[in-house]
């Protein structure tokens, strides 16, 4: 139960206002040159020790991929930042309420993980679609800049460091690292080969670390309460405290930060006002956006929201992006869905996504409807297992990862289909 004292995002229903004035009453600016006078490296061991992973989905420890990055340069190849806001998952709206809310933690984060980074500039790449939190967000940076925040010795550090607002034009595979960086460079947005990692040859061929929103915007309260602090939250390899964004088939859907491990029952009777119909109505579960596989209802009640309690489930935290569908739910439908979505933002370079998307989702329309038959069922996760995992990115995984769920939990809701629709053809044939 996280307390409103220990609240890193102060506003982010938007009662005060997002400006710099206000952003510095509730704490932002706060004597950041001080942040930064502990020393690069030492910034790095504190967000090390303070156990924050990564808030994009991949959940991978965020003072590790720090120190990645090159200490000094060789060859004179300055090093970049870059944030990604390009929060196109289905059920992940978080970074878009820090934008538009809070959007001087955005950049005074910035400026100090790139200093620990040795990064020259931050780019922070915004989905297209998000037309006023662009507007916001380039107004905050422009804020900062008037303030002597960033820019020529930035905060009075003595560090000179430049924030950019690139607008992406609405392509989901853009959220891949490699993809946006391939985009910001105002190339096709499609994946590149690893290696080499960005943190060799990223941005415009430079040392690049490409983070999300949350994970940055946190940096600054960590500096200022300490990683013991952060530490005290969630349960080991868990912690800290996390932004959920809970949708569907509750009676308040809301964006809350909470501590991580809470229990599923707990985060939606505390901030959701419970399950629409109550909780035996709970159909199931989609957990960290729509590319990790759906729970359940009765296995995830006592379900630790965090990256280990989910996994055990055989899903994921991801972005934390919590789907609810109660029992009114088509549940086939909805995969189906989510399958065609996949589907149409495959970057169509590599052939098992590219063939394996379209075939999976027209297998799933016909489950839909009964037009199977068992032995496709089978097929059907044959093939999913040769998409995930032999793809460039990890979009092949999460188009086939939502279709395994169903299979594993809900297949006999297929075969009740499927046996339906003979008996109606075998009726109609008499």
């Amino acid at each position: 139960m996280l307390a409103d004292k220990d609240r890193i995002f102060t506003n982010v229903y938007g009662f005060q206002d997002w400006g710099l004035k206000a952003a510095q009453a509730r704490g932002d600016w706060d004597d950041t040159k001080k942040l930064m006078e502990v020393g690069q490296d030492s910034i790095i061991e504190e967000i090390k020790a303070s156990g924050l992973r990564g808030r994009g989905g991949a959940g991978f420890p965020t003072g590790m991929k720090w120190s990645f990055m090159p200490k000094e340069s060789k060859d004179g190849r300055p090093s970049f930042l870059v944030i990604n806001a390009d929060e196109s998952e289905p059920g992940s709206c978080k970074d878009r309420e820090i934008i538009r809310h809070d959007p001087h933690k955005l950049i005074e984060g910035a400026l100090v993980a790139g200093f620990a980074m040795r990064a020259r500039a931050a780019y922070i790449y915004i989905r297209g679609e998000y037309i006023r939190e662009a507007e916001v967000l380039q107004k905050a940076i422009d804020e900062a800049y008037d303030a002597g925040l960033i820019g020529k010795n930035a905060a009075g550090s003595g560090y000179d460091f430049d924030v950019f607002m690139h607008r992406g034009a609405g392509a989901y595979i853009c959220g891949e690292e490699t993809a946006m960086i391939e985009s910001l460079e105002g190339k096709k947005g499609q994946p590149r080969l690893k290696p080499p990692f960005p943190a060799g040859a990223g941005l415009y061929g430079c040392p690049t670390t490409v983070n999300n929103v949350e994970s940055i915007a946190v940096v600054p309260t960590i500096l200022r309460r300490s990683a013991a602090w952060f530490a005290s939250f969630g349960r080991e390899n868990n912690k800290g405290t996390k932004l959920f964004q809970i949708s569907g088939h509750v009676n308040n859907p809301c964006v809350v930060e909470e501590a991580m491990s809470i229990t599923f029952e707990e985060l939606i009777d505390k901030h959701c006002g419970g399950i629409r119909g109550g909780w035996d109505n709970l159909l199931a579960v989609i957990p960290g956006g729509s590319s990790v596989p759906l729970v359940p209802g009765e296995q995830i009640r006592s379900a630790h929201m965090d990256f280990d309690g989910l996994k055990e489930l055989g899903s994921g935290l991801g972005t934390a992006g919590v789907i609810v569908m109660d029992k009114s739910t088509d549940i086939v439908r909805a995969i189906s869905r989510l399958s065609y979505f996949y589907k149409h933002e495959s970057c169509g370079q590599c052939t098992p996504c590219r063939e394996g998307t379209g075939w999976m989702w027209r297998v799933m329309e016909r489950l839909r409807h009964g037009e199977s038959s068992s032995e496709e069922i089978d097929m059907l996760y044959q093939v999913t297992k040769q998409v995930e995992g032999h793809t460039i990115c990890a979009l092949g995984d999460a188009a086939a990862w939502p279709i395994q769920g169903l299979l594993r939990h809900f297949r006999p809701e297929l075969e009740r289909r499927i046996e339906e629709r003979e008996a109606a053809m075998q009726e109609a044939a008499e």
